[in-house]
């Protein structure tokens, strides 16, 4: 059967045929398939240092150890893991005092993070199905179905059903290296379908975030999402808003860093996601002919980025998705009167406000991105010495690439953009002679402010002038 990961993925469709048949037949088996080592591609040299160690450690000690979920089905599609999960029947307690390197997190689902260096194995240990007998320091439900704590434990089985998509219920057992299958995931890693396991109703009122998940795995792995799968999103989206902002930032940096932030921002507003997340921004959408490109067009720089390996910052992005709404308030801030640098501050400030009601962002970001606003009122500022200290600005560099996007996405006329693309990179001469012509161009700037005249302050009258 598979001779080699090589020719597994010259024809993975047909290969997976051969092994598992017809794609014909029920979604999700009930039934467990084993694939032995020689008929899959599936090898531990792809596997990190770090995670061999956790495995083959827990292995040694007698406890089940798998390798599961995303760093399985990457491998059989032929891309490169990066994260490694392990789940064993070994307990956190038990864990704890097997890894002395490693720390308990969470409470709602405990979770053991072995740290080797700066890579982190995250183990958890195999969850059982929650039911009326477990106490609610184990197990909890809200009213509404959602997930408050689960803390069972069970066999592997009730692991794998436990998970939330076929293609993320597959095991690499490192006891002899076989894959094992419970869900059908392999069929689905095949046909390129993302398929939720149980009832997706259930399993959405469980965890609102898995609608997130399935969104960002089928930009990721470019998947179809099953039919059932997609049926219930549109109408339960509004259980995202349940889900704490700090966890739902978590869940955003997922999103609009893996590479597909464009292709994820598009599916994320085609089944009614995204005004979960970004509200102000999905109304400015449809009130600004200018928001939407301006968005699209700063996602599409920050996959472009991610893939040629250059840095990005979420500051960037949340400035891109933020400055719509931020836009409106500072207009209708204008009409009342308020000057051009308050109006941005307020307008700063309330925009942020209402973000954070729904995703939390750190101070480490919002500083930053609150930068890249301010410095849009001091760019077309440019007499005397301003263009030399907006370009020390330590924000320089991002504000005017954000600059660049407003005028792609038709907020503003060309121009101030492309004087600043000649003036970072002219000698003193040419910046001169740039600067001369900003000061022959009426329209290029504001002209300095002038100063009123002071009143002359009259004189207090000595008390001799006021005997008479």
């Amino acid at each position: 059967m598979f001779k080699g990961f090589t020719r597994f993925l010259q024809r993975p469709g047909e290969r997976l045929k051969s092994l598992f048949g017809s794609q014909d037949g029920p979604a999700v088996s009930h039934g467990l398939q084993i694939i032995p080592r020689d008929q899959h591609p599936v090898s531990r040299r792809q596997f990190s240092e770090a995670a061999l160690k956790v495995l083959y450690r827990l292995h040694n000690a007698g406890f089940e150890a798998y390798l599961v979920g995303g760093c399985i089905r990457d491998s059989l599609l032929g891309q490169t893991p990066k994260d490694f999960d392990v789940a064993t029947d070994a307990t956190p307690e038990q864990l704890r005092d097997l890894f002395r390197n490693s720390r308990i997190i969470g409470r709602r689902f405990r979770i053991v993070h072995v740290r080797f260096g700066r890579e982190v194995i995250e183990v958890t240990t195999f969850r059982g199905r929650p039911n009326d007998d477990h106490g609610t320091h184990l197990s909890q439900q809200s009213e509404d179905g959602l997930l408050l704590r689960d803390n069972v434990w069970g066999d592997v089985e009730e692991d794998a059903l436990r998970r939330d998509f076929t293609v993320n219920a597959l095991y690499y057992n490192i006891a002899d290296f076989s894959i094992h299958d419970w869900a059908n995931g392999i069929r689905d890693i095949e046909s390129r379908t993302l398929r939720l396991i149980g009832d997706p109703e259930t399993r959405y009122r469980e965890d609102p975030v898995r609608m997130l998940r399935a969104i960002r795995f089928a930009a990721k792995l470019d998947f179809a999402i099953a039919e059932s799968t997609e049926a219930p999103i549109r109408e339960l989206a509004p259980l995202l808003l349940q889900i704490p902002p700090a966890r739902l930032f978590d869940e955003v940096l997922k999103l609009m860093l893996a590479g597909q932030a464009l292709a994820t921002f598009r599916l994320l507003r085609e089944y009614g996601l995204f005004a979960m997340l970004f509200p102000e921004a999905d109304e400015s959408i449809a009130e600004l002919p200018w928001a939407e490109a301006l968005i699209e067009r700063a996602l599409a720089n920050t996959d472009a980025r991610i893939q040629e390996g250059r840095p990005v910052t979420p500051a960037f992005l949340f400035a891109a998705l933020l400055w719509p709404g931020v836009t409106q308030r500072m207009a209708r801030l204008a009409e009342d009167g308020m000057p051009p640098i308050p109006a941005l501050q307020a307008a700063s400030q309330q925009a942020v406000s209402r973000q954070l009601q729904h995703i939390s962002i750190p101070k480490r970001f919002s500083l930053p991105m609150r930068d890249i606003w301010d410095l849009q009122q001091r760019l077309p500022k440019r007499r005397g010495k301003r263009a030399f200290q907006t370009r020390e600005h330590p924000r320089f560099r991002a504000a005017y690439d954000f600059l660049l996007l407003r005028e792609e996405a038709g907020e503003l006329e060309p121009g101030l953009g492309a004087w600043w693309t000649a003036f970072q990179d002219a000698d003193e001469h040419e910046q001169r002679r740039l600067l001369g012509k900003v000061d022959a161009d009426p329209a290029g700037t504001p002209g300095p402010r002038k100063r009123k005249p002071r009143k002359r302050r009259r004189r207090a009258s000595s008390p001799s002038e006021n005997d008479g």
